[in-house]
């Protein structure tokens, strides 16, 4: 089946089938080489603080490309997250009164929240 063919099967432009992703640079992949070895002895390390560090070493990157790169490897800092989903033991949890209950008319159920 011809190329041309397959591409209106499948609904897709043929310069689609023809494209091919840009290569990351030299320097990138060095600065990627980098990051990921700081990030293995400092997991916390965000894009922020590898930007600063690459800094140091000489390597003059803003922040921007530093969490392009990083995402592009799947890195993440590990930080500690907020638990909003804990719930406190010392509230008392209410059961759903209408469980069970099939409404089938208006003005049936009424409800209000006292606090």
């Amino acid at each position: 089946m011809s190329v041309k063919r397959q591409c209106e099967l499948l609904g897709l432009p043929r310069s689609t089938y023809y494209y091919e992703a840009g290569k990351e640079s030299e320097e990138n992949l060095r600065l990627m080489r980098l990051i990921v070895e700081q990030f293995l002895r400092r997991p916390f390390f965000g894009s922020r603080k590898m930007a600063l560090w690459l800094g140091q070493q000489g390597h003059e990157v803003n922040r921007k490309r530093v969490q392009r790169l990083m995402r592009l490897m799947g890195i993440e800092a590990i930080y500690r997250k907020p638990r909003t989903t804990i719930r406190s033991l010392e509230n008392k949890v209410f059961p759903y009164l209408l469980r069970n209950v099939a409404i089938t008319h208006p003005d049936q159920v009424w409800s209000t929240d006292i606090t």
